[in-house]
């Protein structure tokens, strides 16, 4: 699978594919996406406040493949003191072709939490589709850190997605190590679903119009919240 430039498509068919990030604050998500759709590595950015969501087009088989993919991962601390996960309602993973668990090789709670994220969203998308359908991706990432800062083995973790079905990488958000290989293995996988949808030329159009949904459902949400970003 090779990459282009949204420019330089010239092919009339797409494939609309929906991927959903999810991991705990701090352990890379947005610089992984960035470092997977922009090349570049941001040392320091804001916290990803709702939903973000980036677009990228890859080519296979003559297809344009559309890549919708969404960092939902947002934890915050309500007024009571209790935690809870807001994904802003199960919008953001309705229609997802697969999902992407992120968690911190140098932090062992951020790996203990990817089942919670698991068990998360197949909750709020098993009435949109047949579980046994979505194809799901751990990234153990900041592989780049010394060794004696590492909290997660890597087989204690290819024995978890071993045991539930997922694809594993360790990767390097700073470095791009294994980033982009982690992200075919997923497309090389999807696209084994049968029931995967093609679209005509009209996703960018549908794109566009999700991208105003979430910026609305965004800022409706915040103004509305009594919670601190953690």
């Amino acid at each position: 699978m090779s990459e282009q430039k949204v420019q330089d498509v010239g092919v009339n068919r797409r494939q609309l594919l929906k991927l959903v990030v999810l991991g705990d604050s701090g352990v890379g998500k947005t610089a992984l996406l960035r470092q997977y759709v922009q090349k570049k590595f941001i040392e320091a950015h804001q916290a990803t406040i709702g939903a973000d969501l980036l677009t990228k087009i890859v080519t296979t088989n003559n297809i344009n493949v559309s890549l919708q993919i969404w960092d939902t991962g947002k934890i915050c601390v309500c007024v009571s003191g209790q935690e809870r996960y807001d994904a802003l309602g199960s919008t953001y993973f309705r229609g997802a072709d697969a999902c992407v668990f992120v968690y911190d090789i140098s932090s062992k709670t951020s790996f203990a939490h990817v089942d919670q994220w698991r068990q998360s969203f197949i909750k709020n998308t098993s009435n949109d589709r047949n579980v046994s359908k979505f194809k799901f991706l751990l990234l153990g990432n900041k592989s780049d850190l010394q060794e004696d800062l590492r909290q997660v083995s890597t087989s204690d973790a290819a024995a978890y997605a071993q045991t539930n079905g997922m694809l594993f990488f360790e990767t390097s958000a700073k470095t791009a190590s294994n980033v982009d290989e982690a992200f075919l293995a997923l497309l090389h996988a999807i696209s084994t679903v049968e029931d995967v949808v093609l679209y005509t030329s009209e996703v960018g159009q549908k794109i566009q119009l999700i991208e105003q949904e979430m910026e609305a459902k965004n800022r409706s949400a915040f103004d509305n919240c009594a919670c601190v970003l953690i």
